[in-house]
């Protein structure tokens, strides 16, 4: 089973920059995975035009480009975990991972047994790189699980959900900030943020967090982000149209 390039990155030490995939579009998710940076991209299924039946295809199409794909499944489910794996990405993200409980069910679903409790039946991971009993052997310490911290509970609890066995808290900021009430970069909401990547740092986790900008990623890599997300496919989409069309007397 081949070394994945997020796990590449974070071994490295590099700044390992990602992508948002809303839209489910091979040829959207192959453009992007060629953009000279770009390690991981993360096919949404929670609130992108994205479900089960495009993940085969989106995988294998994002790990031929030499970018990680990981699949953000709409809740903590274990048959969604088991799907979203199945297919081939090399981890899973998971929305509102409020406590503990959750986390340690999240983890367990990524893992065959006797750690955890995922069915087998690898058939379609062609975008690990392996099958079979290759892919068995390695699965459990390659796959990437990270868990979303975008509520007060979790970041209550934070000290706590970073000791199950995740790779990575990833923090989504504006549910964060519409959760906790505040604005969003206000004293509080950055107070919080500040709270999780000390905490996952000081637990020898990866701290990743969304971003819409280059400017707001560079910004959270210089405070000690290793994973990142730089934009979404509909957002570089929209804002390219409108200043191009800015450009025309309309």
């Amino acid at each position: 089973m081949d070394t994945f390039p997020l796990r590449q990155k974070i071994a490295s030490q590099a700044r390992a920059a990602g992508a948002w995939l809303t839209l489910p579009s091979t040829a959207i998710a192959r453009t992007i995975a060629k953009t000279k940076g770009v390690s991981w991209m993360l096919i949404d299924a929670e609130h992108g035009l994205i479900n089960d039946h495009h993940f085969y295809d989106l995988t294998n199409t994002i790990a031929s480009s030499g970018v990680s794909p990981l699949i953000r499944i709409p809740a903590e489910e274990l048959w969604m975990i088991k799907r979203a794996l199945d297919a081939g990405a090399h981890g899973i993200m998971v929305p509102m991972a409020n406590s503990p409980e959750i986390v340690r069910k999240v983890v367990q679903a990524t893992k065959y047994p006797p750690v955890g409790v995922r069915g087998y039946g690898p058939m379609f991971t062609h975008a690990t790189g392996a099958l079979g009993a290759a892919y068995l052997a390695a699965a459990n310490d390659a796959i990437f699980v990270s868990v979303q911290i975008e509520h007060p509970d979790a970041v209550a609890r934070i000290d706590e959900i970073v000791q199950e066995g995740i790779d990575c808290t990833f923090i989504g900021p504006y549910d964060l900030a519409v959760s906790m009430g505040v604005e969003h970069g206000s004293a509080e909401h950055e107070a919080a943020i500040a709270k999780i990547l000390e905490a996952t740092k000081k637990a020898g986790k990866v701290a990743g967090i969304f971003c819409l900008t280059g400017e707001q990623a560079e910004k959270r890599f210089a405070q000690g982000f290793e994973m990142v997300s730089v934009t979404t496919d509909i957002d570089t989409l929209s804002d390219a149209m409108a200043a191009t069309f800015a450009k025309v007397t309309l």
